[in-house]
């Protein structure tokens, strides 16, 4: 049996911290399913379709890294996917303490799911896609940031 991981977020904007998680998960797991998931309470600042191509594409030379779009429950669409395990970053204790009612929830849901998380690389620690979508809507370049070119805000 195939170990596939989910990692589901927003990513809007999907960051090099992102990248990061993804490429060491795949050290752990045979497959890591990038989840892009919807929330309709949620302005987005790029759109979900647009951050689907750009993820294919980042991805389109990994065989083991698929790309999907999601709505409802992460844990219903783990069990949708095959994936055993949801695949989750922390940055620091304050992520930790978020993630974990999370991991309960989805195991609750999905018993069968296990929450795997991995510290963020310290270099990409203090980077998050908050802050890149303030310093690109103000016009400064994130290009440090990502793993892909956005253009400048019009």
């Amino acid at each position: 049996m195939s170990r596939i991981a989910l990692f589901p977020g927003s990513f809007d904007p999907f960051t090099n911290g992102h990248l990061d998680i993804v490429q060491r998960g795949l050290g752990l797991f045979d497959e890591v399913v990038v989840a892009i998931g919807t929330n309709s309470s949620k302005q987005r600042y790029l759109p979900v379709e647009q951050m689907l191509a750009i993820l294919n594409n980042l991805f389109q030379d990994e065989p083991r890294v698929s790309v999907r779009t999601f709505t409802g429950l992460t844990a219903e669409f783990a069990r949708e996917t095959g994936a055993r395990y949801l695949l989750r970053g922390l940055r620091n204790s304050p992520d930790f303490e978020y993630e974990k009612p999370i991991a309960f929830g989805n195991q609750h849901v999905n018993p069968g799911l296990e929450t795997v998380f991995l510290l963020t690389s310290p270099a990409l620690a203090s980077v998050s896609s908050t802050i890149i979508r303030d310093i690109h809507r103000f016009g400064g370049n994130v290009d440090a940031f990502l793993p892909f070119a956005l253009p400048p805000k019009a």
